[in-house]
């Protein structure tokens, strides 16, 4: 059985067993608190911290071998050019659309108070923690000067994924702009990393079935389909908003590309379990990898490139989560946003899929922000945390997906060998 199948078997064991384990403790029981903390808890955790724990060596050493082999700076220009437009575009278009059904369907307005209550009062920790990243993450001009490190050491240290890509850029700029025998070598070492951090991670990923069960596990034994329910308005709009992005939008931009959406996202469907079994993007960067490599044929110096800025810049699920619930709160709350405050809304959800952290909960930070520049209570953020880990696996599978359609879209047709990966415009 392959890998991809056996995890969506781990998935599908992992909430038969929560569910059931609900069902007959109500989330409460003594013996399911000690299988969750003691077992199934420690299981995922360790085996998402060994995959981020690989994910520094990974993103520096691809995204330098990917512009070492462009060879042309001109040529890195233009494939960074078109990222970044198809980018806009499709965080853009996720951000629209996803706005857009909350203002025609609004699932915010009837909302039980009395459930939103005790919803927010339950969370009242985990938000003051949310709120108060969203106050220490540097904005504006802030956030610009922050793109480049002081000391690439630090950076690596505290996690700062973006600092580490635009020193792993200047890097191999440099590596570029100096040919000679010593850079030979020295581009041998970096290949060499790439390749042990992508074998390292292969070992890894063979226990993700396992590690996927206990993560479902732990979902559904605590919250059960009852919270689901219960907020079925705001996860039925955002569910929707995601199909509509994900199967109308993205294959689409496939048959731009001049490719057959349901062979390509097939191929693909590998990455895409394991993006939304991990909820992170930068977890599942090495699968991705390698099936658009191995699987999609996309070309590899494209590819590395492409994927590894895309992992942390490019994140259309999360901007489009962002802004649907941004809307449903201010609905909620009954804050009457102007169309000028949606559209200020809609900009700052685009910035901010380029700048939120590909991990699990990574947008929180940014919708509690959002929320204080346009008046919405913060603490509403309470009312959606129950359902954010499911919703946050779903989005994140919409990001991955972006991130291997804008690559096939940048590489061009297959066979498209004369501009090996600038073929296609926007």
């Amino acid at each position: 059985m392959s890998t991809h199948k056996k995890m969506l078997l781990g998935f599908a064991v992992g909430v038969v067993a929560g569910l059931v384990a609900h069902f007959f403790t109500e989330g409460n029981g003594a013996v399911l608190r000690f299988v969750t903390t003691y077992v199934t808890g420690p299981i995922g955790q360790i085996f998402l911290r060994a995959l981020f724990m690989l994910i520094l060596p990974l993103v520096f050493s691809a995204l330098v071998m990917g512009i070492v082999e462009m060879k042309d700076l001109r040529t890195m220009g233009r494939a960074g050019l078109r990222l970044l437009l198809y980018t806009i575009l499709f965080t853009g278009t996720a951000v629209v659309v996803g706005m857009t059904l909350v203002n025609v369907l609004r699932p915010g307005e009837g909302f039980d108070r009395d459930l939103a209550e005790s919803l927010i009062a339950g969370t009242s920790e985990r938000v003051a923690d949310i709120v108060e990243s969203s106050r220490q993450a540097p904005s504006g001009i802030g956030f610009v000067v922050g793109l480049v490190p002081s000391n690439v050491v630090g950076a690596a240290a505290s996690n700062d994924i973006l600092g580490v890509m635009v020193f792993a850029l200047i890097f191999g700029i440099g590596i570029v702009l100096t040919p000679s025998s010593a850079t030979e070598r020295l581009k041998e070492v970096i290949d060499g990393t790439l390749q042990v951090s992508m074998t390292l991670i292969d070992l890894v990923l063979r226990f993700a079935p396992y590690a996927v069960a206990c993560l479902v596990f732990n979902l559904a034994a605590q919250f059960g389909w009852g919270l689901l329910v219960r907020l079925a308005s705001f996860v039925g709009v955002a569910l929707l908003a995601m199909v509509i992005h994900g199967f109308v939008f993205y294959p689409l931009m496939i048959r731009y590309s001049g490719r057959n959406p349901v062979r390509f996202f097939r191929k693909a469907e590998e990455a895409l379990l394991v993006a939304f079994s991990t909820a992170s993007s930068n977890a599942a960067l090495p699968t991705t990898l390698r099936v658009a490599e191995e699987r999609l044929g996309l070309p590899e110096k494209v590819a590395r490139f492409v994927l590894t800025v895309g992992a942390t810049a490019n994140q259309n699920g999360t901007a489009l989560f962002e802004g649907i619930t941004v809307l449903f709160l201010a609905q909620f709350y009954g804050v009457d946003l102007s169309l000028g405050q949606q559209a200020l809304v809609m900009f700052v959800c685009i910035l901010g899929g380029v700048g939120t952290a590909g991990v699990p909960a990574g947008s929180l930070p940014v919708i509690a922000m959002i929320c204080g520049m346009v008046g919405i209570p913060v603490e509403g953020i309470g009312i959606i945390l129950g359902v954010d880990r499911f919703l946050d696996m779903c989005r994140t599978t919409l990001n991955v997906a972006g991130d291997l359609v804008i690559t096939a879209v940048i590489a061009g047709p297959p066979g498209n060998e004369k501009n090996q990966g600038l073929g296609a415009q926007p």
